[in-house]
């Protein structure tokens, strides 16, 4: 598998796909600002894939870091609905990148030798209420033939998935690779944008904002996506749907106490599970055998002792049909 092959069949799982034409909404320094519009980012559809984090633990994390070394970066998305440039709540967001050698976790080949089997620089997180993910990870590296960049993936529904890469600006991420040279060993990036076959045709919606803050930098961008924010679209699929629907727990945000409503289409065994944003789980709530219809759960995260945070709260139910699942994400303030 050559270099390009093996871009294209990284990702998450094997799922997450780059690809030469993405462009996303650049997010402005001040993130306070009203948007007037969003430019959609173009993409490809992503097969069906139910969320489920009892399956899913290695990769359901914030800090992507593992043992990799680097400069410290923070990595910030923020989701809008393309429709009303309204945050999008309930989506999933992957982002996976190169190490400070130009090496993917995962693979082994002539291009990327001795990586089969890890699983640094991988990891997905879901928006909160605010459309917003977060990401501990370190500033990549650089390999030949293209300049340095981050894979993202918005996964908004089983048959609609966002994919794109974002950049950085040319000096402040050599200057990153000079301050740092003793770890950054290949130096300074020769790439310019112009002849990186995945920008040259276009960078202004995935050039993030690159800012230094208390242990390194933090990168932002915005990522305008098909749909209308603030409709908790979520990651639910078809067959899922035709036997559970997980809600939105109310009040959210909320200060301890929050209930969580759902709804079964028939007779069922039903669970809540509580995981951290590193994918420990922290609650599991049994809800016994559940008629159909409508139902809620009444939850406190101050009695489990849960700092003040994002939780994501996964519904599992079981029936004569199989197994369903679906997850979304509450805060904690």
């Amino acid at each position: 598998m050559n270099r390009k092959e093996f871009l294209r069949a990284s990702g998450l799982a094997g799922l997450g796909l780059s690809l030469p034409f993405a462009k996303a909404f650049a997010g402005s320094a001040d993130e306070s600002n009203t948007l007037a519009s969003c430019t959609l980012i173009p993409t490809e559809t992503a097969g069906p894939f139910p969320l489920d984090l009892t399956a899913n633990t290695t990769f359901f994390r914030s800090d992507v870091t593992e043992s990799q070394l680097g400069t410290p970066l923070q990595v910030k998305l923020r989701i809008l609905g393309v429709n009303n440039c309204e945050p999008m709540k309930n989506v999933r967001v992957n982002i996976w990148h190169c190490n400070k050698d130009g090496l993917y976790s995962g693979y082994d080949n002539s291009n990327n030798a001795g990586q089969a089997g890890l699983t640094y620089l991988r990891g997905y997180q879901m928006t909160d209420a605010d459309g917003y993910v977060n990401f501990t990870t370190i500033f990549p590296g650089w390999y030949n033939g293209r300049i340095c960049h981050i894979h993202f993936q918005v996964y908004v529904s089983s048959n609609y998935a966002a994919i794109s890469q974002f950049t950085f600006d040319i000096a402040t991420k050599n200057q990153i690779y000079t301050n740092n040279s003793s770890v950054y060993t290949k130096g300074s990036d020769p790439m310019s944008l112009a002849s990186d076959n995945i920008f040259s045709d276009g960078y202004q919606y995935q050039m993030c904002t690159l800012t230094p803050n208390s242990s390194g930098y933090q990168a932002y961008l915005e990522v305008a996506v098909q749909g209308s924010g603030t409709t908790g679209i979520g990651n639910i699929d078809k067959e899922t749907a035709k036997n559970m629907q997980l809600g939105q727990n109310y009040p959210n945000p909320h200060s301890g106490t929050t209930t969580i409503p759902f709804s079964l289409t028939q007779t069922s065994k039903a669970d809540l599970l509580i995981f951290d944003l590193m994918g420990r789980q922290v609650a599991h709530i049994d809800c016994g055998r559940l008629n159909a219809g409508d139902h809620e759960r009444n939850i406190s995260l101050s009695d489990l002792g849960l700092a003040h945070a994002n939780y994501a709260y996964q519904l599992n139910v079981e029936n004569d049909n199989g197994r369903y699942t679906d997850v979304k994400i509450m805060t904690y303030r």
